[in-house]
């Protein structure tokens, strides 16, 4: 059996391939190999097949490989390839039987020679050991053990210019420029293969190209490092221009004499000069930098792309040079390119960097770590290592010494590397956005454009490398205002064209973090995009990737170690949400229109509004609402699991605030989209919904706009007129009746031609509760009657019991005192069929009014109590609001409502926040009379103005003329009778007008029952 890793990962048995099996078999069978001949532990195969995200079933998935790999590898009559050994597994094998070994040892054959003066042996055996080489190291095993595969290719490449250097010793000149030309351009920045064709160049007579390879490696090291050639490169040039004979290479160089040539590193970039913000950082890194500790201290300075994670460290790396004095060495770990910086390559930039010269390194990977480490450990050095990928690129090239330090740039947070502190970079502030504007475009042009440069910065996100691409684009455009930068930058389309100039470009910033990805992180990063909203929880990956919800939050987790999405809070209901920066989220959506089809994406989105869907649904179920729903099933809900169902909707009103700003965004994507069906059932779906209530109801109301233009469009005539009804239901919430009669109106013509007896009774409901807030209260008999006859026939309970409630209270504004018991006795039995705890404390409280109307006073006290009750015990602060108000208005009659003030304030700021102009009302009246009870005339008049004003501008003339009543009692008792005169004359029309019971009262003629008996 024989093993090859110098190419694609294979065994060969006979002649024949043996089949592996996919890519995660391959690849431990790889890190097996490559660990030979020691024991690699499940741990270890963990971390090297999956990175720092291993899945939950990781320890498994080995055991199941190991199983697989055994099948393939076993040879009859001779032992298994992997043997069980605590604490993982180990190969028996020969080093024959594996290529590598082959090649280590055919190199340290080619290096004795080498040492020797035998360059002939040296060049044949080096020659040997690359032949084994066939294609690019560890391949066909995805994306694992890209390190170590970057290792190897390095070696490779070392043994290459070993092999020419035998060569060039042996006076082979033409042989090699070839091969060395390509392996230049290949590979600019490598010092020694440019200096060999320099040699070979020269030796064939070629001075003047020598010399330009010479030109063109300084220009190339000068571009992208900000170095000069290193000193033998130096030397060797210098002998070229001069037309002297060359010096051979010297052999590796021992600690002792690298210790004694030891020179000072100076290789950090240059700092940037706007540099701005970041005091506290900058602050906390120095402080942690130039305090001396039992262990050189580590910092990982970590973020999204562009955010200025090297320009931070570059600043503080000079910031505390002179804490440093043996000094700082700085390398380009090339994370987020296809090539990351292998450790053996930086490793052997470090020593030339510390006086070693490059022909004098030490052959293995070992002895460079142990000089490396030698020579700092007595040293005060800063290593700076600039845009890492993994810890284990990383941890080979810490120091040991306490007096060395290291600052470490990455997208990832490295939390396996011990004793790191990791400073997590966010975007800017818009005051610093803003600062670093005017630094690059200069502070006049920003003072005098104040708002556009804001809404640069706000279109850049606060991204550093945005704003600086946004001021170069600027700068080469001095002729433009920037409200012309903002005019290109606001459409979406071409904003991260826009933020391209000279080297500076976000797309391609953002492109080497998604290149990274796996195919589901791709996959909901796109679709994320896609879905918008400001942010959202977890499990919203789910429906999207069609995964299980723990396997959806591990790859947002996975975005979130790649900086591809941020962290934001943990809301009300104990979710954490997250969110896509601004400029992510547009090449998020790029990709998704270039990778997806239309059809997978109409899909996702569908999938996750059937989710919130389908938990409104059972939340609706769980406590019904007392209200109508507009639909009792919808075809698109689509069940979640179980689990997200127990966990989420506890408090509904906290979930819906904290979904709200997502389902908005969602419901107008996939009207966007033309997913009518869809946009209407999550629309409708909420509109009847308990907590349908609040302060975004204008932004609701947008989104249905949206909705209803999609039904539209597809020709969906019953999604039309459910949108129009659930616009009715969003204008009744907000207190503009007449618009929401209007709509209610359009919904009703459109049931009657579609024959849905069921929506038009719904309907006639809604636009009853309206007539009846306007006090339009025969209008409102006639709707609410037509709908509890349509109700009962269809036996509808919860439909019944809501209509029958509403009519009873018609009927007690108007004094029908008989007319009460059979209605509430009605809804309250109906409710009880449903199980709807809310309609039955909606209907006790209707009660406890009735009862406060009749003058029964201690059991509209039992009642309101009872009703206030229920609410607390369902979570509905709104309702209790209206709970708190009944029952202290019941105790102000009986001379018992000091005690309420503190509660009916509370309740006022409740109907405020909710922006409940209706409720707001209502408590101003009642604090006015708890006011006017207790004497304190001056604070009664002033609420019971502020509510006259509220109801007037409502338009809703009772609750008006109730506040007016009580006010011509106030001036009565401040001595301005004619002036309450007035005000009670004011009072007494509107309840003539309207057929209040209020009017009896006043004139003498109450019609009141002695005693009343409701359900209760």
């Amino acid at each position: 059996m024989e093993f090859r890793v110098l190419g694609p990962v294979e065994a060969w048995h006979g002649g024949r391939r043996v089949p592996l099996g996919g890519p995660k078999p391959r690849a431990l069978l790889a890190a097996l190999l490559l660990e030979f001949p020691r024991v690699v532990s499940a741990d270890r195969l963990i971390d090297l097949l999956w990175d720092e995200r291993p899945p939950g079933s990781a320890r498994a998935s080995i055991q199941t490989y190991v199983s697989t790999l055994r099948r393939g590898l076993t040879v009859p009559g001779q032992p298994e390839v992997i043997e069980t050994r605590p604490p993982g597994y180990l190969l028996q094998l020969r080093e024959d039987q594996l290529d590598q070994l082959v090649f280590d040892r055919l190199v340290g054959e080619g290096r004795s020679a080498a040492r020797a003066g035998r360059a002939d042996e040296a060049a044949q055996a080096f020659g040997d050991a690359l032949k084994l080489w066939h294609g690019d190291s560890l391949g066909g095993i995805g994306e694992a053990l890209r390190t170590e595969a970057a290792a190897l290719d390095h070696k490779r490449l070392e043994v290459t210019e070993e092999r020419v250097a035998a060569e060039l010793l042996l006076g082979r000149y033409g042989a090699t420029v070839a091969e060395l030309t390509a392996l230049v351009g290949a590979h600019p920045l490598r010092e020694r293969a440019r200096g060999q064709l320099m040699t070979a160049l020269y030796g064939l007579g070629r001075q003047s190209e020598a010399l330009a390879v010479y030109h063109e490696g300084r220009r190339a090291l000068s571009a992208e490092l900000g170095l000069d050639p290193g000193p033998d490169l130096q030397r060797l040039h210098a002998t070229i221009l001069r037309g002297e004979p060359l010096a051979q290479e010297s052999p590796p160089v021992t600690i002792a004499e690298a210790q004694g040539r030891a020179v000072i590193p100076a290789q950090l970039p240059p700092s940037v000069p706007d540099f701005t913000g970041r005091d506290e950082l900058v602050g906390e890194i120095v402080d942690g930098l130039v305090v001396a500790g039992n262990a050189p201290p580590v910092f990982v300075i970590c973020g999204k792309g562009g955010v200025g994670k090297s320009a931070l460290a570059v600043f503080v790396a000079h910031a505390v040079s002179g804490a440093y004095p043996d000094g700082q060495l700085f390398a380009d770990m090339r994370g987020c390119t296809d090539l990351p910086a292998g450790p053996e390559e930086v490793l052997a930039r470090f020593l030339r960097a510390l006086g070693v010269e490059p022909g004098s390194l030490p052959d293995s990977f070992q002895d460079r770590l142990d000089l490396y480490r030698s020579l700092l450990s007595q040293r005060r050095v800063l290593v700076v290592l600039d845009d890492a990928r993994s810890e284990r690129q990383v941890r080979p090239l810490l120091p040991a010494g306490r007096g060395c330090a290291v600052l470490v740039t990455a997208r990832g947070r490295f939390p396996g590397l011990g004793g790191a502190r990791a400073i997590d970079l966010e975007v800017m502030a818009e005051p610093a956005a803003l600062d670093l504007l005017a630094g690059i475009v200069g502070s006049d042009r920003v003072a005098a454009e104040r708002a556009a440069a804001g809404e640069i910065v706000r279109l850049c996100g606060g991204l550093p490398l945005a704003v600086r691409t946004a001021g170069g684009r600027l700068n080469t455009r001095r002729h433009w205002p920037l409200s012309m930068l903002v005019d290109r930058l606001s459409d979406e389309r071409w904003r991260l064209d826009e933020l391209s100039a000279g080297d500076l470009e976000v797309r391609s910033s953002v492109a080497f973090s998604y290149r990274l990805l796996d195919e589901e992180a791709k996959a909901a990063f796109r679709r994320l995009a896609v879905l918008g909203g400001p942010d959202f929880p977890a499990w919203i990956a789910a429906p999207l990737l069609d995964l299980p919800p723990r396997a959806a939050e591990d790859v947002v987790e996975r975005l979130v170690d790649a900086q591809l999405l941020d962290f934001v809070a943990v809301d009300a209901v104990g979710q954490v949400r997250y969110r896509l920066h601004e400029l992510l989220r547009v090449y998020a959506r790029e990709r998704a229109q270039q990778e997806e089809s239309e059809a997978d994406l109409r899909a996702a989105v569908g999938r996750v509004l059937g989710n919130w869907v389908f938990l409104i649904s059972r939340i609706a179920e769980r406590t019904p609402p007392g209200e109508i729903p507009l639909r009792r099933e919808y075809s698109t809900a689509r069940p979640v699991d179980d689990d997200l169902v127990r966990r989420l909707p506890s408090d509904p009103v906290a979930w819906l605030e904290a979904e709200t700003p997502a389902l908005i965004a969602a419901v107008e994507r996939a009207a966007g989209m033309d997913l009518d069906v869809a946009a209407c059932d999550l629309s409708v779906a909420l509109s009847f919904s308990v907590f349908f209530v609040g302060p975004r109801l204008a932004e609701w109301s947008r989104s249905h706009d949206a909705a209803l233009a999609a039904a539209r469009r597809s020709g969906n005539q019953m999604g039309e007129a459910t949108l129009l009804a659930a616009h009715g239901q969003i204008y009744y919430e907000m207190d503009r009746y007449e618009e929401a009669t209007t709509y209610f109106e359009q919904a009703l013509s459109r049931y009657a031609s579609a024959g849905d007896v069921r929506g038009e009774a719904a309907v006639l409901a809604g636009m009853g509760n309206a007539r009846r807030e306007q006090c339009r209260l025969r209008e409102a008999l006639t709707h609410l009657g037509r709908a509890v006859e349509i109700f009962r026939t269809l036996g509808d309970d919860a439909a019944i019991g809501h209509a029958a409630r509403l009519s009873a209270t018609v009927h007690l504004e108007l004094g029908d005192f008989d007319r009460l018991p059979p209605l509430l006795a009605e809804a309250l039995a109906a409710y009880r069929r449903v199980g709807s705890r809310r309609g039955e404390a909606l209907t006790v409280r209707t009660i406890g009014l009735a009862y406060r109307a009749v003058g029964d006073h201690d059991r509209a006290e039992q009642a309101c109590e009872a009703a206030l009750r229920m609410f607390h015990e369902l979570g509905d602060q709104f309702m209790a609001a209206y709970g708190v108000q009944a029952l202290a208005k019941t105790r102000i009659r009986l001379g018992r409502g000091e005690a309420m003030l503190a509660p009916l304030e509370e309740a006022l700021e409740v109907c405020r926040g909710q922006l409940d102009r209706w409720g707001q009302a209502l408590l101003r009246r009642t604090i006015g009379e708890l006011h006017l009870a207790g004497g304190r005339l001056v604070e009664a008049r002033t609420e019971l103005a502020a509510a006259i004003a509220l109801s007037d501008a409502l338009g809703t003339p009772l609750p008006a003329a109730r506040a007016r009543r009580d006010l011509a009692t106030v001036l009565d008792l401040a001595g301005d009778s004619g002036q309450a005169e007035v005000v009670r004359e004011q009072a007494i029309e509107m309840f003539r007008r309207y057929e209040a019971r209020e009017l009896a009262e006043l004139t003498g003629a109450d019609g009141a029952p002695a005693r009343l008996d409701l359900p209760w």
